[in-house]
């Protein structure tokens, strides 16, 4: 028997107290409404209805079995809407990826915009490299990265792709920070820090091979997980490096200079199992995307591709000793801020 059809029908009938009128609410003839609740009443074990008098009502059985009725109907009815939901992507918990290096201002964006969209999801952010969320997914320990490209996709899925136009972090000491922008032959001659080749093989070869077509070729390549020791290694002398801005814009004694031609794009896609993925890895990888191209061009309007505050300045970016800038707030000599490219693939 179907306990839950038959205590529908009961609902209606005890709400009724006349099988006539419940069956015409319920579309269907009276004598299978009568027999669905004798069968119900047979299967309990106990009559529901009073029926020797000229009047229908309910025994002491029927009024308990109406309130737990309505009760059970109801959770049916939450579990139905929960369980669609969590299907949809709406509910669950979500395991997402993401670079170690990704900003603060990022992941604060990124998991605000995943609670408008799907207040009841729980989106645990785990940091990891590209070659660690590769595995992951793989391994099923992961239901959505953000990686850097080229990465084998094989059985991933693969969302909006944003491109991030890297410049070169110099000592501000360095003649070549005096220009409006470097060109990366320009580099020749220096040491590179750059991050260790395991935490994205393809984006580590890629970026290599750019530097040497264009006869930059490092006399010794030191690596750097953390933005922060990237930048810290320049600043002590031990190369140059490549990054968006931000980070180095942190620290006065250091230049960010935009590369000539544009020769270094970082590309960040998400990616999540073809097949058999979380219901809501889609939308993530598509509000990651949004969030980091929102978030780079609002870099670009804080100024964040010029330099940042400080005393008296060389070159690129001169002050005054009292801090003031000239004319529309940069130095005579300062090159102008040239924003980032963001492109969705």
């Amino acid at each position: 028997m179907d306990l839950l059809r038959h205590l529908r029908l009961f609902v209606v009938v005890a709400e009724e107290l006349h099988f006539s009128r419940a069956a015409d609410l319920l579309g269907m003839a009276q004598p299978p409404l009568s027999q669905a609740v004798r069968r119900l009443e047979k299967d309990l074990g106990t009559e529901l209805f009073d029926r020797s008098r000229r009047q229908v009502e309910l025994t002491p059985a029927g009024a308990v079995l109406l309130d737990e009725a309505r009760d059970l109907l109801a959770r049916e009815e939450r579990l139905r809407v929960l369980v669609r939901r969590a299907a949809e992507g709406d509910l669950g918990t979500l395991r997402a990826g993401v670079p170690p290096e990704t900003p603060a201002p990022v992941l604060h964006a990124l998991l605000a915009a995943c609670a408008r969209h799907a207040p009841g999801l729980r989106v645990d952010l785990q940091e990891m490299t590209t070659g660690e969320q590769v595995r992951a997914l793989a391994a099923g320990g992961l239901d959505v990265g953000l990686v850097h490209r080229p990465v084998d996709v094989t059985d991933l899925a693969t969302g909006p792709e944003v491109r991030l136009e890297l410049g070169v972090v110099l000592p501000r000491t360095s003649p070549l920070a005096r220009l409006p922008e470097v060109a990366l032959a320009d580099l020749a001659g220096h040491d590179l820090v750059l991050f260790p080749r395991a935490t994205a093989p393809g984006w580590y070869d890629e970026t290599l091979d750019a530097c040497r077509r264009a006869g930059f070729e490092p006399g010794r390549v030191r690596h750097a997980r953390n933005p922060e020791f990237l930048i810290g290694l320049v600043l002590a002398g031990y190369g140059v490096a490549f990054d968006q801005g931000p980070v180095a814009r942190k620290e006065p004694r250091v230049a960010w200079r935009p590369l000539a031609g544009r020769p270094l794009v970082r590309r960040v896609a998400p990616v999540w199992p073809a097949r058999g993925g979380h219901p809501a890895a889609r939308r993530f990888a598509e509000l990651a995307a949004q969030v980091l191209a929102r978030d780079t061009a609002g870099s670009v309007l804080r100024g964040d591709t010029g330099d940042a505050g400080g005393g008296n300045r060389d070159g690129g970016g001169n002050r005054d000793g009292g801090g003031h800038r000239d004319g529309d707030g940069r130095g005579p000599d300062a090159p102008a801020p040239r924003p980032w490219s963001v492109v969705y693939g």
